[in-house]
């Protein structure tokens, strides 16, 4: 068997593995079915997705956290502090953090003919199209939008910093794709799961609401399917949906989720533009869903902050999500103004900023952390003034580092066209950069005194424990306990070997314990004692070089699919690749 099908065959196993067979329920087909469990132990109702999501301005509810489930398992993936889903207690202090965005950016810029736009309006902008490491071609891969509602474009990276636009044979001489249908939302997938090498890329792409020359209206969009990601095949034309609609995968649940924007008058709307949800196990069959199976999902609520300048009302202009390690990861687009209208008299991008969210359903997402993950910057001279977006993937990992590869407009207020497509507000779209630690969004920190951080109940089937931790100038020791809160011999924190480093994957080692198997399968608690420091995720590994066995969003170099199972190994594939952390 070549390595690639082994390792195809690894991520399936491992993904149903903790999935039981009646984990895939049918919404399309009306089916009402058992309860069930996901990976991490929270059990689903029968009928799902929920249907009864009030319509208003009140933050989402997190039923996951109110009803927790007594034992998690933790198999798949880091474990993420993000909320208090594996917390028993803690006297550490919550931080949230923020990526930076480099100082070189935008690393992808309108430069060719074919992204100065036919209306002249210029872009290079990923929107939302995708990000994607391709472990097949060792290469970075970008699918983006070239000039303002015009086409989409295929660009590859050794680097993922410096971009070449490949001579396709599509259009000859250009890097073009799909040039039959006018871009303007997209997104492209990279399915590691699929059985089928000609499914391998998928792209939902919707066009402009309307199109000069043309009498059609589009409330729809096209999905479609490629061996390569740059020759697609027959579109299918979906149901319903207004025009900043995206796609992604759901790997726990094994279901297509297509985050549908609502259309028409968004005035008339309480709570402005907002989501619908709408999902299904197989990408194309899914496409073709009608109005009655678009479910009310979210929007922004009274916790968006209006801009202070604007004063206007939050709404939520997009929704795309990723699988990262043991949750799913979105980053939330918040529009704040002012309206097209006014954006249009003066020829400057509207104020979207990304802020960030996590769910452990895919359905239900905390957004307990409300300040700008990447804002814009709102400067007349910046390349990202305004209408800030994520790209497919959200963000690829290299190392120790997280690329959240975004786009941004600088507008150009001299064009202020009553013609849509020839107004500056939406001129000079560039792609760039943001970076963070791995699994650095938030962290339980300790300075100077010593604190203690407590779990729920776990159970595992690893190994080895592994920590991301940062406390060069402290301390991490770690005890186990069994669920009565009694240390298990050889396993005190005074047995431990202490960690003084900053690390994103280091192993937590007792002196005469060889490894965690005598625990396996068998309900513990780990108790955290932490000094000057912080501390991001821990994971049990079944192997020495903590591969976490958890998904990797966009990939990165060193891993062989979408699931880490290399560990340490990626890391060492990472090294020759820029460290963004040390550029900041």
């Amino acid at each position: 068997m070549k390595r690639r099908d082994f390792i195809k065959n690894a991520s399936l196993a491992l993904s149903a593995a903790f999935i039981p067979k009646m984990a895939f329920p049918s919404f399309l087909e009306g089916n009402v079915q058992q309860a069930f469990v996901l990976p991490n132990g929270i059990k689903l109702p029968g009928v799902w997705p929920p249907r009864d999501i009030p319509m208003n301005y009140d933050p989402m509810p997190l039923p996951y956290l109110e009803k927790k489930p007594e034992i998690v398992p933790i198999n798949v993936g880091r474990q993420l502090f993000v909320d208090n889903f594996l917390i028993e207690h803690t006297n550490l202090e919550r931080k949230s953090h923020t990526p930076r965005k480099m100082s070189f950016n935008p690393v992808l810029k309108p430069e060719t003919e074919l992204e100065k736009g036919k209306y002249g309006n210029p872009g290079a902008t990923a929107k939302d199209g995708g990000v994607w490491w391709d472990p097949q071609d060792g290469l970075f891969k970008m699918w983006y939008e070239a000039g303002w509602l015009q086409t989409m474009a295929y660009a590859t990276s050794k680097d993922g910093v410096h971009w070449n636009r490949p001579s396709l044979d599509v259009v000859p001489g250009t890097n073009q794709i799909v040039p039959e249908i006018v871009a303007d939302s997209s997104t492209v997938w990279l399915d590691h799961y699929t059985k089928n090498p000609d499914e391998r890329f998928k792209m939902f792409l919707r066009s402009p609401n309307s199109i000069p020359g043309s009498t059609e209206r589009f409330n729809y969009g096209f999905c479609m399917v490629s061996p390569d990601g740059i020759h697609w095949g027959k579109t299918v034309k979906t149901g319903p949906c207004g025009d900043r609609s995206t796609i992604f995968y759901n790997p726990f649940r094994h279901k297509w989720v297509y985050s549908l924007r609502n259309s028409g008058n968004v005035n008339k709307v309480p709570i402005g533009r907002f989501r619908y949800y709408h999902e299904h196990s197989d990408f194309l069959e899914g496409a073709r869903w009608t109005k009655e199976d678009m479910l009310f999902w979210l929007g922004a609520d009274y916790l968006d902050d209006p801009d202070p300048y604007i004063g206007d009302k939050a709404q939520l202009y997009n929704l795309s999500a990723v699988p990262y390690e043991s949750i799913m990861l979105s980053l939330p687009q918040i529009h704040l103004g002012p309206s097209n209208e006014k954006c249009r008299e003066a020829g400057v991008p509207k104020i979207t900023e990304l802020k960030v969210a996590y769910s452990r359903d895919g359905f239900y997402w905390d957004r307990s952390d409300r300040k700008a993950f990447i804002p814009a910057e709102r400067k007349e001279d910046s390349w990202d003034r305004g209408y800030v977006q994520s790209v497919g993937g959200l963000c690829t990992i290299v190392g120790d580092q997280l690329w959240f590869y975004y786009i941004g407009f600088g507008g150009d207020k001299k064009k202020k066209d009553p013609i849509y497509e020839r107004n500056g507000m939406h001129a000079n779209g560039s792609t760039g950069i943001a970076v963070l630690r791995r699994d650095g969004f938030v962290s339980f920190s300790s300075q100077q005194v010593k604190g203690t951080l407590l779990t729920r109940p776990v159970i595992f089937t690893g190994k080895y424990l592994f920590v991301n931790v940062n406390c060069p100038n402290g301390e991490l020791k770690v005890e186990v306990l069994d669920t009565d809160n009694n240390i298990i011999a050889g396993f005190s924190a005074d047995d431990c070997k202490p960690l003084s480093l900053d690390d994103t994957i280091a192993q937590i080692k007792w002196r005469n314990k060889k490894d965690l198997s005598a625990l396996k399968n068998k309900p513990v608690r780990f108790k955290f004692y932490l000094s000057n420091g912080d501390l991001y995720s821990f994971w049990v590994s079944p192997d020495a070089e903590g591969a976490s066995h958890g998904y990797n969003a966009a990939g990165g170099p060193g891993f062989s699919c979408g699931i880490d199972l290399e560990g340490k190994k990626a890391y060492k594939k990472a090294e020759d690749f820029p460290n963004l952390l040390e550029i900041c």
